[in-house]
C-alpha cells in the first residue's frame, strides 16, 4: 500500500502511511488546519485522504498495476464530526466489486475506530491495459 501511496503526490504532501489491516494514517499537521478558531481539519483534506484510501484498497485488493489505476465515477462523503488537531486514520472495504466497476465504502476517525468523523462511499471504472 505504502507503494501506491508514494506514487499520489497529494498523497505525499499530506504524508500518508500505510499501516497494517488496510489503514492509512494522516499524521497531523498544524498546515491541515481549515478553521483555526476551532480548531477544525480542512474538509478538502478529509474528503482526500478518505478518496485516497479507497482508491489504494481497490488497487490492492484486485492488485491492478499502477499504470491503470481506477477513475473515480462518484464519490460521497458525510461528514460526522469536525476532525481535531490530532493523527487522523482511514480504511476502506471493498462492498462490490465486478470485471468493470468497483464500489468502496470507507471510514475516518481519530483515537476510536467506532467514532468516525466522517464516511464515504464511492465507485471507480476499471481500466483495462491496452
Amino acid at each position: 500500500m505504502q507503494q501506491v501511496l508514494n506514487q499520489l503526490p497529494y498523497a505525499r504532501f499530506l504524508g500518508l502511511e500505510g499501516q497494517e489491516g488496510g489503514v492509512i494514517k494522516l499524521p497531523y499537521r498544524g498546515v491541515l488546519i481549515g478553521n483555526p478558531i476551532l480548531p477544525a481539519l480542512h474538509g478538502g483534506v478529509t474528503a482526500s485522504v478518505l478518496q485516497i484510501a479507497a482508491q489504494t484498497h481497490v488497487i490492492d485488493a484486485l492488485s491492478i498495476p499502477l499504470t491503470s489505476p481506477p477513475k473515480l465515477i462518484d464519490f460521497t462523503v458525510d461528514y460526522l464530526r469536525r476532525g481535531l488537531p490530532e493523527d487522523g486514520f482511514a480504511k476502506a472495504q471493498l462492498t462490490r466489486a465486478g470485471r468493470r466497476f468497483a464500489s468502496v465504502s470507507v471510514t475516518m476517525w481519530q483515537g476510536d475506530p467506532d467514532t468516525p468523523i466522517a464516511a464515504a462511499h464511492g465507485h471507480f471504472a476499471l481500466v483495462t491495459a491496452p
